[in-house]
């Protein structure tokens, strides 16, 4: 059993406090993580300058390279995480085993998570628009266009000294949105979700071993809610992921940026609907990928005909997939590991079902809910809905569940709500115009994307560098302009 001690400023900190991780299926106990309290925090917090002081004492430059070389670390090199040296197997299998997702998911968001380390220095040309980091790293300079100078000044001033980060423990692909914070040259104070530390102590261990100053960072690990809330009231920006009564609670918060269900869509025009056959794999993909855990995973399909024959389809290549040991490499669905909670949410779809507008399309493929205790599962669920009035048609759940809603084009953008990220498959301009004038899309794809494939060089429920730093007005008086008092 691994000890994961706390991580104050670089500092292991071993406390009374201890909780233990547990083996998702087995009970065994995987890791013992060691707590703080919140009065830990925010005496902690009050050093986060140091963090940022430790971070500036290196270039952006040479922190991209250092980030670099940790995501090679982090992709392929065995760590020192808490007492233990940890492979990248090991990693993998302890993430497993703690989550309840299938070995190639969590394959895969190791793969995520290194490409953007090694990539950061094409993403934050693409985040900040090209933007010389020396300019943010001086905290003024002149912006120029390609090799011009424009003589123009320009200031960006740091609106934290560490970014806080209460993070999930159903997608370790978030971790992706917090990666490139080190290279701003901002500290990390960081709440691994209780389940899945171990994203967090291993992007630590890398960047450490990767030459990046240890006392950047704090990791509080803990299932306790006062951890997060200790987090978000000491730091003056922080990342926060939870649910719609989150979202709610901090709606007009500029310290916290919340990220929730994403409800993302697949919209088909009238000028392409008749060819949906074309991207059934598509739309399969868009719902299935990442076990449909994902805010980015497709939960609604939006389309003025065909609709019943879509459903169908997608019934047809969905509906048969089974559970599977979260060894076998075609294991494509996670575990609900809080007791109980597959059977609420089940409930609570069933309940949807009773709509007269709404058609279970999975229905003949077996239950969905698949107990095996102490977890649960749930198989891919899909629904038609006569109209986007249908209580079920815009809603999103923790496993792969999709509605395909008739509706008519004109009405598809009143209709559709926040979407995270729309696939719009549609030639038609006047359409395209307007799904580009919506504020209720945040991505948006033209043409056969899957809502999962995401392009990191482009800004994700925000954009980082905006949330971090903030533009201002700097003015240098010039050698001409200054007033001798000799």
């Amino acid at each position: 059993m691994i000890e994961l001690p706390a991580i104050r400023w670089g500092e292991p900190y071993e406390s009374l406090d201890v909780d233990e991780i547990a083996h998702f299926y087995s009970g065994e106990p995987i890791a013992r993580v060691h707590t703080v309290g919140a009065g830990i925090i925010r005496r902690d917090a009050k050093h986060a300058k140091r963090a940022r002081q430790a971070l500036q004492a290196m270039s952006p430059a040479e922190l991209i390279e250092k980030c670099k070389a940790a995501g090679e670390l982090f992709e392929s090199g065995t760590l020192a995480v808490g007492d233990s040296q940890q492979s990248p197997d090991d990693f993998v299998e302890q993430q497993s085993a703690t989550t309840g997702m299938p070995i190639s998911m969590c394959k895969a968001n190791i793969a995520k998570n290194a490409y953007v380390l090694k990539n950061l220095k094409q993403i934050l040309d693409s985040l900040t628009r090209g933007l010389d980091l020396d300019i943010l790293a001086q905290g003024y300079g002149h912006e120029k266009w390609g090799d011009k100078d424009r003589g123009v000044t320009v200031s960006y001033q740091a609106q934290c000294d560490a970014l806080g980060a209460v993070l999930p423990s159903n997608s370790p692909g978030v971790h992706t949105l917090w990666l490139p914070v080190i290279a701003l040259q901002i500290g990390l104070v960081l709440k691994p979700g209780s389940s899945e530390p171990w994203t967090p102590y291993r992007v630590f261990a890398a960047m450490v071993e990767a030459g990046i100053p240890r006392e950047a960072f704090c990791i509080y690990p803990g299932a306790g809610a006062e951890i997060g809330g200790a987090i978000l009231a000491s730091c003056r920006r922080s990342l926060l992921f939870g649910g719609l009564q989150t979202i709610e609670q901090y709606a007009g918060n500029p310290q916290v940026q919340v990220h929730g269900p994403g409800f993302s869509k697949i919209l088909f025009g009238d000028d392409c609907v008749d060819q949906w056959e074309q991207h059934v794999d598509l739309m399969v993909d868009s719902v299935f990928r990442n076990g449909g855990r994902s805010c980015i995973n497709c939960s609604s399909i939006y389309a003025s005909r065909h609709t019943q024959e879509i459903a169908a389809a997608l019934a047809e290549k969905l509906g048969p997939i089974e559970v599977l040991p979260p060894d076998d490499p075609a294991a494509g669905l996670a575990a609900f590991t809080i007791p109980g909670a597959a059977a609420a949410i089940w409930d609570a779809m069933q309940r949807d079902f009773d709509d007269p507008q709404t058609t279970h399309m999975t229905e003949t493929y077996g239950d969905r809910l698949v107990e095996k205790p102490p977890v649960a599962y749930l198989r891919p669920v899909v629904l038609h809905c006569k109209s986007p009035e249908a209580p079920a048609a815009n809603k999103e759940f923790m496993f792969p569940a999709v509605s395909v809603v008739k509706c008519p084009q004109e009405k598809m953008l009143a209709s559709i709500g926040s979407t995270l990220v729309a696939t719009a498959i549609t030639d038609d301009e006047k359409f395209r115009r307007e799904l580009i004038d919506t504020v209720d899309i945040d991505r948006l794809n033209f043409g056969p994307l899957p809502t999962p494939q995401l392009d990191w060089l482009q800004p994700h429920e925000g954009n980082l560098l905006e949330f971090l730093y903030r533009s201002r007005a700097l003015q240098v008086a010039s050698q001409k302009n200054k007033v001798s008092h000799g």
